[in-house]
């Protein structure tokens, strides 16, 4: 398949998919950022479905032995697969680091090597590290502003873009059998159960998530002060993408902790408003 598709047609379907609140952030790019960008996000896609989808843990590891090899070639210059043929341009012009590539696989590898249930915090961090401020580190390349302090913008807004994904994705991660809450916090509020049905009629739930909002809003608050440092043309889409989590953020406390079954989006307008307010007022 590799060899007869259009890796850049390929990248732009998975995004065009996704749906995800980060393609507003992207569209506002120049081409070859946005390219980038979509090829960055493919390959999280792509690991993201290996992690996900139905399957013997075993054959899931494999898979990710594989792209593991397939990001040893794309560094060789000889991709095979359409996401890292797309990928090897953007590694060439924009200098991207090898070492968070393999971070984001080491991130699902904590996924796939068995569910996820409670971690502790600082296991929770580094899952954080791994799977969202990894793609920041690329991200700053792709932009163009990696001097300091553009790293911490991307370990800070990184984890509190997948703090506030693991808020909205409690309900849904839990009949998955999987739980990203903190221990520390479950403890703190005598959160015992380890099965999905008793845990989310547990009414200390609540305040768990509660507790870990904060978490991300003090992340938020970092990126800020991280932001203001740095060159806010460049960083544009980064500020875009905090916004659009920001009001996720703001949306779920508005729902309410007691009322996880209820999904919460950022409609197409709200996204459209944001892109506006920060293309021309940031």
């Amino acid at each position: 398949m590799g060899g007869t598709v259009d890796p850049r047609r390929y990248v732009e379907d998975v995004v065009a998919r996704s749906g995800s609140s980060f393609r507003l952030g992207m569209q506002c790019m120049p081409r070859a950022g946005r390219n980038a960008m979509y090829a960055i996000y493919a390959f999280c896609r792509e690991l993201d479905d290996v992690a996900d989808e139905p399957g013997k843990t075993t054959d899931k590891l494999q898979k990710l032995v594989e792209w593991r090899s397939e990001i040893d070639q794309l560094y060789e210059g000889q991709p095979t697969h359409p996401i890292a043929r797309a990928l090897l341009g953007p590694v060439r012009h924009f200098n991207l680091p090898k070492a968070e590539f393999l971070a984001v696989i080491d991130g699902m590898q904590m996924d796939v090597g068995g569910p996820i249930w409670g971690p502790s915090f600082e296991e929770l961090m580094l899952y954080c590290r791994r799977v969202a401020g990894a793609v920041g580190m690329l991200s700053i390349h792709v932009f163009g502003e990696t001097r300091p302090p553009a790293p911490d913008l991307a370990t800070s807004l990184g984890k509190a873009l997948q703090l506030t994904n693991i808020l909205r994705d409690v309900f849904e991660d839990a009949a998955d059998h999987r739980l990203y809450l903190p221990q520390e916090l479950l403890n703190k509020y005598n959160v015992r159960a380890r099965e999905p049905g008793a845990l989310l009629v547990d009414p200390a739930l609540a305040s768990v998530c509660g507790d870990l909002a904060e978490y991300a809003k003090l992340a938020f608050v970092e990126a800020d002060s991280t932001l203001a440092r740095l060159d806010r043309r460049k960083m544009r889409p980064a500020i875009l993408m905090k916004a659009v989590y920001q009001r996720m953020l703001a949306n779920l406390e508005a729902r309410g902790w007691d009322r996880l079954a209820e999904p919460i989006r950022i409609s197409r307008s709200e996204k459209i408003w944001l892109a506006f307010r920060h293309s021309f007022f940031s």
